[in-house]
């Protein structure tokens, strides 16, 4: 079994945070970007999920957490324990302050840009199938064990798209 590095595991980080086709990404995405910054030193907006800011035209900033798989696959990797060991929740399963997840795969240059609070609400009202149904995955690191399900990305998709339609009754103190 493989052991992770956490700082083999960073580098490699902020190796791909550099990557040329990051801009094309949110150029696609956003037609009025003016500036990208990418966030790499430790602090809150780090430890909040934050890996680039991105400023429009008209002055709105978003925030990104960026995952970048080097293989691709049919699912996206919701972690859900970043240590398993010490209870320590995954991104999913979270407070983040980031507006989006880009959720990259390279070989096919393709990348999915997942709204973070529609993904949260989706992840609540999901997880326990997610967990009983698909793959569970194990990343065993030196003194902990992140935890992730693999989601088929359909399936991820078509839960972000029902977590934006909410429903009351009539009469419901709010």
């Amino acid at each position: 079994m493989t052991v992770h590095d956490f700082q083999a595991s960073l580098e490699q980080s902020h190796e791909r945070a550099d990557a040329p086709w990051w801009r094309n990404v949110y150029e696609q995405a956003f037609p009025t970007l003016q500036t990208m910054t990418c966030v790499r030193d430790d602090g809150w907006a780090q430890r909040g999920g934050i890996d680039r800011l991105l400023v429009l035209a008209d002055g709105t900033t978003l925030t990104v957490d960026e995952k970048v798989r080097s293989t691709d696959y049919n699912d996206i990797l919701l972690e859900y324990w970043s240590n398993y060991e010490q209870r320590h929740r995954g991104w999913v399963a979270k407070d983040l302050t980031c507006d989006f997840i880009a959720y990259a795969f390279v070989p096919s240059q393709r990348c999915y840009l997942l709204p973070f609070q529609l993904l949260r609400r989706a992840w609540r009202d999901h997880h326990r199938e997610w967990t009983d149904r698909y793959e569970r995955v194990e990343a065993k690191n030196r003194t902990y064990t992140t935890v992730s399900v693999a989601v088929p990305i359909p399936v991820v998709m078509d839960a972000i798209r029902d977590a934006m339609v909410v429903s009351w009754t009539e009469g419901v103190a709010a």
